[in-house]
């Protein structure tokens, strides 16, 4: 058995090869970029008008108006003082425009443009490399592309970038008990639901599955069901099985088909059987099988391995140190996972803490941390992950 700390430093130390590809920028949202990228030109391009309004030569209250440009027009002016110009947003200025002014402080009597109020020098311009210099770094390697990235991306006119590919990750959730929701329930059967929660937490963080199976507990079944399962993954997550009873066979299965063993079993609760081992440069994670405990070991060990898989920068979820609402003592004799609401800057122990209690996980939206033996009073700071 090994303590919390251990199993994340043996997780985080594995050497891992990660794998490249190119991908069209409309697909890229979530992946990690596998080189820099660096502006290949002025951003803007251009001195262009913030607003739609009229581009001044000179300081003053009223001017000529010699001209118009749209947005997409090659502007040929070149003002000279007391000239103005119909301008639009994202137009280029005229050579020597002094400012632009919003049209809404501004009145046209024929051709002569007259003014509220004396314009500032420069106001409304957005000047040539305001944003960005030609060569400037834009994003460092291992950035994960969001929405807002990828518009950026697209601005400087690049369709296609290099990122490090994802991991195929496959499910395999084992038990007897187990049925698919929809089927009709008989006496002793539960509906399987750790391959939906633990699927969709994959996709919460940008992780699809590559395929997922609910196997009998049967011996030849499992170690049949792991062998073709590692042939189509990066990591195999499992869920139940890991323990020490009689139908738990996932650990022999695991060694059978040459899995070597990180770790098993680490000093925490909920979560205690967790299971982390490699074959070759694929990884598998077993989970304990109960729900609770299956979700919190995925958040914890399970999620950040993935994106050290994915190139990413990040390394986890957010964790914070909050006040606690309430005096909260942990007796037991191993460091816990709580479930627990984040709300206003403080965070609520919920009820229902059992392992298989997955309703007070589905109505919060952290996990608080406490050693083992830990009283804490009301107002002191917690240890805490942000899950949702």
């Amino acid at each position: 058995m090994v303590s919390i700390e251990e199993a994340l430093k043996i997780i985080s130390n594995q050497p891992v090869n990660l794998k490249t590809e190119t991908r069209e920028l409309s697909k890229c949202p979530g992946f990690s970029l596998s080189e820099e990228i660096r502006a290949p030109f002025d951003m803007p391009a251009f001195d262009n008008s913030a607003m739609d309004g009229y581009a001044l030569c000179g300081i003053s209250k009223e001017y000529n108006i010699v001209g118009e440009v749209a947005a997409g027009d090659k502007s040929d002016y070149k003002l000279k003082e007391g000239e103005a110009v119909r301008i639009f947003t994202g137009a280029s200025v005229p050579e020597n425009s002094t400012a632009v002014i919003m049209q809404e402080k501004t009145k046209v009597e024929v051709s002569k443009l007259i003014l509220e109020q004396v314009p500032n020098e420069g106001q409304c311009i957005r000047r040539r490399g305001g944003e960005l210099k030609k060569d400037q770094l834009v994003f460092e390697k291992a950035y994960t592309i969001t929405p807002a990235g990828i518009g950026l991306i697209g601005s400087l006119g690049i369709e296609k970038v290099e990122v490090f590919k994802k991991p195929k990750i496959n499910l395999i959730t084992t038990g007897n008990e187990l049925i698919e929701p929809g089927k009709e329930k008989a006496a002793g059967q539960i509906y399987e639901s750790n391959s939906y929660a633990l699927a969709s937490a994959c996709e919460q963080y940008g992780f699809s599955i590559n395929g997922k199976e609910q196997i009998k507990d049967d011996f030849q079944a499992i170690k049949s069901g792991i062998r073709k399962s590692l042939k189509s993954s990066d990591v195999l997550i499992l869920s139940g099985g890991i323990s020490v009873g009689d139908y738990d066979f996932v650990k022999q299965a695991l060694e059978e088909n040459g899995v070597e063993e990180l770790f098993y079993k680490v000093f925490q609760k909920p979560g205690k059987p967790l299971y982390f081992g490699k074959k070759a440069d694929k990884y598998i994670f077993a989970l304990p099988g109960n729900p609770a405990s299956s979700l919190s070991c995925f958040y914890v060990y399970v999620l950040p391995f993935l994106y050290k898989l994915s190139g990413s920068q990040k390394d986890g979820l957010k964790q914070f140190n909050v006040p606690i609402s309430h005096d909260f003592e942990n007796k037991a004799d191993r460091p816990v996972f709580l479930k627990a609401n984040l709300v206003n800057n403080h965070v609520v122990i919920l009820n229902g803490q059992g392992s298989s209690m997955i309703q007070s996980m589905a109505l919060g939206n952290a996990l608080v941390f406490l050693n083992a033996e830990t009283s804490v009073k009301k107002g002191e700071n917690v240890s805490c992950l942000l899950i949702s």
